[in-house]
């Protein structure tokens, strides 16, 4: 019997994060991105998932997604997630799943987190050592930020309140990046992609579980764990 998609707010941003299957590559060479990225642009117009931020690692993936619809994400991340994987196996004469499970996610609370969560999943690539400057990694969206390139994916209004140009928000955003997210944001944005528990303060827990008649669980406290870069 199939899964049942999971159900999201619409409206609210959420962080998304789906790795490789034991930890495997997902992404071998340009095209590989290149193909995944398509898929993204297009099929999340079609489910109306808005993608404010990416980045594609080598072994899993980071969208910062805005659905239209209670199914929007699911729809989006179960269509994209098969379409590559029988893309990959195709193409380098593989079997077998690509992927580790059913996707992880994250409810944001915009005005206090998302810009944080935002920057955390930009830096993935120099976290991890891959290069120096986030502007040095051609798989994420820094460069439609910072810079302004042009790309399918719809500014959050958190970014556009940054300034009033585009000129001026590049460069707000740009200087967010002059400092390194503290470890304790490191910590609570990974635990809560781990237990796909909501990135937020407790007032943000409560008003969504009064106005929604949900109940949210709590990300976990205390000392933050060792993790690998790779984790993001």
């Amino acid at each position: 019997m199939p899964r049942r998609a999971r159900m999201y707010l619409p409206g609210l941003p959420y962080h998304v994060v789906q790795r490789g299957n034991n930890r495997e590559p997902c992404f071998i060479e340009s095209e590989n991105y290149q193909f995944y990225l398509e898929l993204w642009k297009a099929l999340s117009r079609r489910y109306g998932a808005l993608v404010h931020a990416y980045c594609l690692m080598t072994n899993h993936i980071h969208f910062l997604v805005t659905p239209d619809t209670e199914t929007a994400i699911s729809n989006t991340m179960k269509v994209v997630g098969s379409r590559y994987a029988q893309y990959i196996n195709l193409k380098y004469k593989r079997t077998g799943t690509l992927w580790e499970g059913r996707h992880r996610s994250s409810l944001v609370q915009s005005d206090q987190y998302l810009l944080r969560c935002m920057r955390y999943i930009e830096l993935n690539p120099v976290r991890a050592g891959m290069v120096n400057r986030p502007e040095e990694y051609r798989w994420s969206s820094y460069g439609v930020h910072a810079w302004g390139d042009k790309a399918w994916i719809t500014p959050h209004a958190e970014y556009i309140g940054l300034g009033k140009t585009s000129a001026d928000r590049c460069h707000a955003y740009r200087e967010l990046f002059r400092d390194q997210l503290s470890e304790a944001d490191l910590h609570q944005i990974r635990e809560a992609a781990h237990y796909s528990q909501p990135i937020g303060d407790d007032r943000f827990r409560q008003m969504i579980e009064k106005q929604y008649g949900i109940k949210l669980g709590q990300s976990k406290r205390g000392r933050p764990k060792k993790v690998r870069a790779e984790i993001g």
